[in-house]
């Protein structure tokens, strides 16, 4: 090593002395420069560094949708960012039912939260723990590592995160209604996990039905699979279900095949009630032509290891049905520590943690609460009705010229949304032509001006419109983008605002309220059939709306390498089929 330095330094020498006397000022200019550079922005970083304001914490709970959006579109580098989740990762859900059959493999549709996060332009640091308790108080949150990784040798591993800012993303849980014997008896389809335990189950059933010892009567009883609720989880999957049963199991378990029954269970008069009437009708009849037992109008009372009991609504009668396996799925319900923190807030009795429009939990200014966790409370139209007459009467005389209101109309339908969804449902080009036909329409076609009574009639219907916003991972990814653009422009904000006027103080909101836009929702029907529903009153139904939902999923999911891992596993399932193993 020593004779290699020499040399190499005894080549250099010679080069550089072989130079014209120019070159050598050059280089020497240059070397030293560079040096000076160097150790220039080392002082210039370290002098930045030192006088940098320190960073507010940020502290996010959760690896579900509505966290994922808020930290792959957070890019401001003024917060330190710690993340807390039970799971390491980020699953694509809408494949769920897929992943229960084998059409895709799990892995395909979860990504390591850490890949998402590692180019941020503030390090993001990652804890795989469970936050069980929230104390806004103090800023802090409590908790404890997964079961996975619990110390047993201590028995001490919790631990509290303090913070600035909370972003509380931490979904929800199955929504069992108290039935007695779900929770023991019944899989659910929330989780990466919940969707391999139902797999292996399947095909659990299909090898038990195949002993020799198992009579008739025996494996009608393990081959049929219920599934509680008719909504889009649970339609999708008894779909997947059939065609896992018609296209693969039924070809390797011959004997088997027509001993199945699948059994749709649904307590209202139809599946599917968020959807275009059009398509609960067509998915009600594919169903029943594929020989899906669907039961509508059935509440589920109980639930034992080997029976379910359902009461009809229209009758009052009570039925029991041996199974083999029962699929849960009827909407969702409040974590515990959720439960907890509403208490501790005084947001008792809730479904879901209360914010205002701009996701901030309802009597906090630090801590924000989005997707299934939290619903927006957006403000009565008839709650401020008196505000928002005081704001446009500017000479304050008790009466309003129509013309006063263009001054406010845009802030109003900024501030309201539900005013604008009321005209358009009108037909009312402004709120101008909505207050005269309010006028007029009491008979008073002449007036020129009106009073509060008459601004609380021409209103007073507006917030019939208000509707909560549904629990799906379209809102939550939404809710995430935005939060995350108002925390990168925070700082901004803060000196210009840009939100609507306060109605009940002076000054702007700073940053616009948060405005879902729906670009529809598929539901997939099984034989390569999909009913789609787009804005515009927009439905389609069957294999070219198969298609698009392909498409959409490919293009929704969260990296390049879940995309190409998906498509692979569609099209591993076009040619061989779907893979039936117990693994």
């Amino acid at each position: 090593m020593r004779g290699f330095s020499y040399t190499f330094y005894k080549r250099a020498s010679k080069a550089f002395h072989d130079q014209s006397p120019l070159s050598k000022v050059l280089i020497i200019t240059a070397v030293g420069g560079g040096g000076a550079w160097a150790a220039y922005a080392s002082t210039a970083t370290r002098s930045h560094t030192d006088t940098s304001l320190p960073k507010k914490k940020l502290v996010v709970l959760g690896t579900g949708w509505a966290a994922t959006s808020f930290l792959k579109n957070l890019n401001s580098s003024s917060y330190d960012v710690h993340v807390v989740s039970p799971r390491n990762y980020f699953a694509f859900t809408p494949l769920l039912p897929s992943v229960t059959c084998g059409t895709v493999e799990a892995r395909s549709i979860v990504e390591p939260i850490r890949n998402i996060v590692k180019n941020k332009p503030s390090k993001v640091e990652f804890r795989e723990a469970e936050c069980y308790k929230i104390d806004p108080e103090n800023k802090k949150v409590y908790c404890k590592p997964t079961s996975q990784l619990t110390n047993v040798d201590n028995g001490n591993d919790k631990f509290s995160v303090d913070y600035d800012y909370l972003v509380v993303a931490m979904g929800a849980r199955a929504n069992t209604f108290n039935t007695p014997g779900v929770v023991e008896n019944c899989h659910f389809l929330k989780e990466i996990e919940d969707a391999q335990r139902i797999r292996r189950t399947v095909i659990d059933c299909f090898e038990r039905a195949n002993l020799l010892n198992v009579s008739e009567e025996q494996k009608k009883q393990i081959l049929h699979f219920v599934v509680v609720g008719g909504g889009p989880t649970g339609v999708e999957f008894a779909a997947e279900l059939h065609d896992f049963v018609r296209e693969d199991l039924g070809n390797l378990y011959p004997n088997l095949k027509g001993l199945v029954n699948i059994t749709l269970l649904e307590a209202a008069d139809h599946i599917l009630n968020m959807f275009d009437k059009r398509i609960t009708e067509f998915a009600e009849e594919k169903f029943k032509r594929d020989g899906i037992d669907l039961k509508t109008g059935s509440m589920v009372t109980q639930v034992t290891d080997k029976e379910i009991f359902t009461k009809e609504r229209a009758t009052g009668e009570t039925k029991s049905s041996p199974y083999g396996m029962v699929v849960w799925s009827t909407g969702i319900g409040t974590r515990p520590v959720v439960t907890e923190f509403m208490k501790q807030i005084g947001q008792v009795n809730r479904r879901a943690i209360a914010t205002d429009e701009w996701l901030r939990v309802e009597g906090s200014n630090c801590i924000y609460a989005l997707g299934d966790c939290a619903t927006i409370n957006e403000r009565k139209v008839k709650e401020d009705i008196a505000e928002i007459f005081n704001n446009a009467d500017k000479e304050k005389r008790g009466k309003l010229n129509l013309k006063d209101f263009k001054a406010v109309v845009e802030d109003i339908c900024e501030r309201y949304p539900h005013v604008e969804i009321y005209m358009k449902k009108k037909q009312f080009k402004n709120i101008v032509k909505l207050l005269k036909t309010n006028t007029e329409s009491n008979g008073d076609k002449q007036a020129s001006e009106i009073d509060t009574e008459q601004f609380k009639v021409a209103l007073a219907e507006v917030d019939s419109q208000m509707k909560y916003l549904p629990a799906t991972a379209q809102v939550a990814a939404q809710q995430g983008a935005y939060l995350a653009n108002c925390f990168n422009r925070m700082e901004e904000c803060e000196k210009n605002p840009e939100g609507p006027i306060r109605i009940r103080s002076t000054g702007r909101h700073r940053f616009q309220p948060f405005r879902y836009k729906h670009f529809g929702q598929f539901a997939p029907l099984g034989g390569e059939q999909t009913a789609a529903q787009l804005p515009g009153d927009w439905v389609s139904i069957g294999h070219s709306s198969q298609w698009l939902w392909y498409s959409v999923y490919a293009s929704k999911l969260v990296s390049w390498r879940t995309r190409m891992l998906v498509v692979s596993d569609w099209a591993r399932r076009f040619i061989f089929g779907r893979d039936s193993s117990r693994i």
